[in-house]
């Protein structure tokens, strides 16, 4: 062992070997005591290891902890022991404790632990010396757990009952019995600076960690997690925070964990522990297991990260990649050869400007509902025409009858009968799509909306059409830029969190002299620079007539050009000529 803190204790352990992973020598904290046999001080020495540098005594004779701990004990300087710090603040350094406390008192407790006592703790193996150690008595019907504050006195004590956990009072000052001071065990967390450190949820769990040798401490009930400040344990490296096998305790967990950030490890209990177990139950169930079961427990905690596991991680990147070389990725299309292709299919965030009039609902009205007769979950958030504008134009184009024909009552009876069978298939095609106004409509309903439909179609893959981004509802209409800019930031992150595609219309900037550019451009679109950055597929769709003349509906004919995207090469698509009157469009050279 090279690093600085195996040579720390190998300096002063001149008389130590190595023994599988760890270092052990007489200890020299029993022979300072005057112990008539001094007991073995191991020190854990594996720098892959949570632990690297615990020390501990097997006969307790003082606090085990880090190399900070072990200067401070040895009365060696500081100064010599990696990680020290001396501009670091310290809890209780602050605090005018009072000249009255409770440590004559605990000495009589101590003494009490009669045979029936010490017989509750061997259930869990637990030896008088840890008992000793963390100075547990008493009173003749309760246990005494005795809170010691960071001058090493004790000012309160929690009695608990050995057989009603929930049967227990508080002893001495009540002012050290409030929410600021309920932390059994404290001064562990001084000894472990730098170092790790359990947290768990009742004081009678800390026991069996301790007889295994482990640093700990314990609040009273998970409910206490609410009151620790993570401030107070800012010079601890790694927290293993474990708490009863129940969904309250566990909730309380991770809340705290939440607040305290990625130095916290939950240890999770395994799928088969009974709910409400709890570490004194596993000890007592254990027998000589329990140490081997702890330590597997420690091996499998996981950060309380931001980040997923790098396990999690490739799953997730393995199964996307297996979705996207299935049937279902490569069947998103939009039913329009040329643009399929251009575009790579419907994927992404495709944001299409045009001029007005040019037809941009109707073209994606018909990609819509093309997709969703190939029963592809479509979502069609519509803020221009309503529901029953869609469904006419949908019906007239799959119908071939204009919709004055539809709504003429003398229909002739082919083409009644042709409508009847349209009509059934629109009322099956509307599994598929999803009609919604709501000028309500908010980032999170849109998730909810993607949810269910890919819930009740049992589909992996969902299109969102937007008709149009400049409609879209926002809190302020003076703030119209950055609320733009804002839900493109949505629509990114729930393509990236959900696999959904999206179809966005967009309105087209104006020059000085009022026109729109005949040469398209990705600076054609309206109201947002954040277009370019946000679309995969920016497009635009342009009018090849003049509105203003007399032109025959059967001879408008738009082009359609791509002009930015991350995967595909810009240019000119293809053109696409009205379908007049059934509200569609078809696809030419």
């Amino acid at each position: 062992m090279t690093d600085a803190i195996s040579a720390l204790y190998r300096r002063h352990l001149p008389e130590a070997h190595q023994h599988s992973g760890s270092l052990q020598a007489p200890c020299p904290f029993c022979l300072r005591q005057g112990k008539p046999q001094a007991g073995i001080l191991t020190v854990h020495l594996n720098p892959d290891s949570f632990f690297h540098g615990y020390f501990h005594c097997r006969q307790h004779c003082v606090p085990g902890g880090f190399p900070l701990h072990f200067a401070r004990t040895s009365g060696i300087g500081l100064a010599e022991a990696p990680g020290y710090d001396p501009d670091r603040d310290y809890f209780g350094r602050d605090i005018d404790y009072p000249a009255a406390n409770l440590n004559h008192e605990l000495a009589g407790f101590t003494e009490k632990l009669a045979e029936e006592s010490l017989d509750f703790f061997r259930q869990a193996a637990i030896a008088p010396e840890t008992l000793l150690e963390l100075r547990v008595g008493y009173n003749g019907r309760y246990l005494v757990y005795p809170y010691i504050q960071a001058n090493g006195n004790c000012y309160a004590a929690r009695c608990v009952h050995p057989e009603r956990p929930e049967d227990f009072f508080w002893h001495g000052d009540e002012r050290f019995a409030g929410e600021r001071f309920r932390l059994f065990n404290a001064p562990e967390i001084d000894h472990c600076e730098n170092g790790a450190l359990f947290l768990v949820t009742g004081e009678h769990n800390l026991l069996p960690l301790k007889q295994l040798g482990l640093p700990g401490i314990a609040v009273p009930a998970a409910s206490d997690l609410e009151h620790l400040d993570p401030q107070r344990l800012s010079w601890i490296r790694t927290i293993f925070l474990w708490v009863d096998h129940s969904a309250e305790s566990e909730a309380l967990a991770r809340s705290f964990a939440t607040r305290t950030g990625y130095k916290v490890r939950i240890i999770r209990w395994p799928e088969q522990a009974a709910r409400n177990s709890s570490i004194w139950q596993l000890a007592v169930a254990g027998g000589p297991q329990f140490q081997r079961q702890v330590f597997t427990l420690i091996k499998q905690a996981r950060a309380f990260s931001p980040f997923a596991t790098p396990a999690g991680e490739f799953q997730t990147f393995r199964e996307r990649l297996l979705q996207e070389s299935g049937a279902s990725y490569a069947n998103l299309t939009g039913g329009f050869a040329r643009m399929d292709q251009a575009l790579g299919g419907i994927h992404g965030i495709n944001i299409m400007g045009g001029t007005p009039k040019a037809g941009k609902s109707a073209f994606f009205i018909q990609i819509a509902s093309d997709m969703a007769l190939r029963k592809i979950p479509v979502l069609y958030y519509d803020f221009e025409n309503g529901r029953q504008k869609i469904y006419l134009r949908i019906l007239s184009r799959l119908s071939r009858l204009a919709i004055d024909q539809i709504k003429d009552p003398a229909l002739p009876a082919d083409d009644r009968q042709r409508l009847a069978q349209t009509e059934q298939m629109l009322r099956a095609l509307l599994n598929w799509l999803r009609v919604i106004n709501d000028r309500r409509l908010s980032p999170e309903t849109m998730r909810r909306h993607i949810d269910f439909l890919r819930h009740e179609t049992n589909s992996d893959y969902t299109v969102v059409v937007i008709d149009s981004l400049h409609k879209l509802p926002f809190k302020d209409i003076s703030q119209k830029r950055s609320g733009i800019d804002g839900w493109l930031r949505q629509l990114e992150a729930i393509r990236d969190e959900l696999g959904a595609a999206f179809l966005v219309i967009s309105e087209l900037e104006r020059n000085p002299e009022g026109q729109f550019d005949q040469q398209p451009h990705l600076g054609s679109f309206k109201g947002s620079g954040d277009i370019g950055y946000s679309a995969d597929n920016a497009m635009v769709f342009l009018s090849q007539w003049d509105p203003f003349a007399d032109t025959s509906p059967h001879h408008r004919c738009n082009e359609l050009w791509l002009v930015a995207s991350r995967e595909q090469s810009p240019g000119r698509i293809a053109s696409y000529r009205l379908d007049y009157p059934y509200w569609g469009f078809t696809e030419e050279a």
